[in-house]
């Protein structure tokens, strides 16, 4: 097993992130790692604040700009990327810089390996909240997986239309798939 150095560089929009991270890439003879949910996205350069192709021609950086904003891409899928990337880095020294908490957890393996949920499960849910309500839905998932119910507030619908879907389309509950946490 190869061990490595990691470094994470977490902050907010405009904190000086990148800047960091290619000084200590460069000091370190290592290379930078994209942890934005927005930094992903091939048509967000400007508004990301991506690095530069000068910055990349010093260092090299990865996982930034290469999914379509039409595509459905989630945190799930941005792990499997790193994982697939880790496999072909050959350095020692890594460094993953972002404002994403959501990808660092998931990095760390504070977050479960879910499956994709198919598109018409995911509209389906999210007509029935707009439809019935939160408090409405609530009371289903109460039903379904009473562990994650006690966590959610009844009124946050994102959260039970979330546990809902995983539900109906894996066949178990989301408490379940919680306590099978993976590292990387």
């Amino acid at each position: 097993m190869t061990h490595r150095m990691i470094t994470l560089i977490a902050g907010p929009t405009a904190s000086g992130k990148s800047k960091l991270a290619l000084k200590m890439a460069q000091e370190r003879n290592a290379v930078i790692i994209n942890a934005d949910s927005m930094q992903v996205y091939d048509v967000l350069n400007i508004l990301t604040a991506r690095p530069t192709n000068a910055d990349t021609m010093i260092v090299p950086h990865y996982l930034y700009g290469y999914v379509s904003p039409t595509l459905s891409y989630s945190v799930g899928q941005w792990l499997c990327d790193v994982t697939k990337l880790l496999s072909t880095i050959k350095l020692k020294q890594l460094i993953f810089v972002g404002g994403t908490g959501l990808y660092f957890r998931a990095l760390l393996g504070k977050i479960s390996e879910i499956p994709d949920i198919p598109d018409i499960l995911r509209q389906k849910w999210r007509m029935r909240l707009s439809k019935e309500g939160a408090e409405s839905l609530y009371r289903e998932l109460l039903q379904v997986d009473a562990v994650v119910a006690e966590r959610i507030a009844s009124q946050d619908g994102q959260r039970i239309v979330r546990a809902l879907e995983v539900y109906e389309a894996t066949g178990k509950k989301l408490s379940w798939w919680q306590s099978k946490k993976k590292n990387l």
